[in-house]
């Protein structure tokens, strides 16, 4: 990957483990699973696990975010029995035994501070495809009055992902390209990169809606404003594309298909093989497809359509 410099804030993001409970048998399939991976997914499976370990408190599950990337190699390393993976699953994975069942969707949004000093332009006119792939991927685009008609000649700092995750792969992917070929200065995680762009006044960045809006008020988190897509490049944000000001309103445009995929996409839980032998995980990944799905809009997700989800199910049997 193309980077400026590297910013490690590790220190400052929630790289930690959730313990759901412990206990008896109570007559029911007892043990522990193990998930690590996309912090796309994170908030989400935390909130499953929650739910779940109050009706099955005999199963242990121990989550861990550091991006698609380390999830998808620490499920085919066999470190932890699934992996969390926010972006289409390679073909060499398939074939080292890869198996993903998709649960829930979301999409990636590009951030800015809102102490930007031409913020009332930018939610004005949006981000023009062209200008996205300048400022991300060519690089011309050096200045906030070049990405936005305006006059200000202050200078841009782009920052990107360092990690390998599904965000950077499928903001790359809006724009015809791979992570590798993304600009900017690395920043490690989602929580890393929305701190770096708060506390930027001249910063923009890209993040999963979960990091970008907060699941309890529904409101783009504070110090942050998502950057509005001008969809079809005619300079302005028409009604119909002005769908960014809250959680529910962008969920529902994902939901409807008026925000693109990419960088719109599935999420996945991802095995080593299929684990329809395994109890405990098929129970887990099944409760998720069913009883777990009405928690799915509360957190901040969209949820799959009917035929989708029993297609997945059907995976399971």
């Amino acid at each position: 990957m193309k980077k400026i410099k590297f910013i490690n804030l590790l220190s400052g993001i929630l790289l930690s483990s959730l313990l759901v409970s412990c206990g008896g048998s109570n007559g029911k399939s007892s043990g522990q699973i193990s998930i690590s991976g996309a912090f796309a997914l994170y908030p989400m499976t935390v909130k499953w696990a929650e739910e779940y370990g109050k009706v099955h408190p005999e199963v242990r599950i121990d989550i861990s975010a550091g991006g698609a990337g380390k999830g998808i190699a620490d499920v085919l390393s066999g470190m932890v029995e699934i992996g969390m993976v926010s972006r289409e699953i390679y073909a060499e994975e398939i074939e080292k035994g890869a198996f993903p069942v998709a649960v829930t969707k979301d999409a990636v949004v590009a951030v800015i501070s809102d102490q930007n000093p031409v913020l009332d332009e930018i939610l004005t006119t949006g981000l023009k495809n062209d200008i996205g792939s300048e400022i991300w991927i060519t690089g011309n685009v050096k200045t906030w009055g070049e990405a936005f008609s305006s006059a200000s000649s202050e200078p841009m700092h782009v920052y990107t992902r360092s990690d390998a995750c599904g965000a950077a792969e499928m903001w790359a992917k809006f724009y015809g390209k791979k992570q590798e070929d993304l600009l900017g200065t690395g920043v490690f995680g989602d929580p890393g990169l929305a701190q770096a762009v708060q506390k930027d006044p001249l910063g923009i960045g890209y993040n999963n809606i979960g990091y970008a809006y907060d699941a309890t008020s529904k409101q783009q988190v504070e110090g942050i404003r998502v950057v509005p897509l001008d969809l079809n490049n005619n300079g302005t944000i028409d009604d119909d594309e002005n769908f960014y000001n809250s959680m529910n309103d962008i969920i529902a445009a994902i939901a409807s298909g008026k925000y693109p995929s990419p960088p719109a996409r599935e999420l996945y839980f991802v095995t080593m093989n299929s684990p329809k032998d395994n109890k405990v995980i098929t129970e887990f990944i099944n409760w998720v497809l069913t009883d777990g799905q009405k928690y799915v809009q509360e957190a901040g997700y969209i949820t799959l359509p009917a035929e989708k989800i029993a297609e997945e199910k059907k995976k399971l049997q």
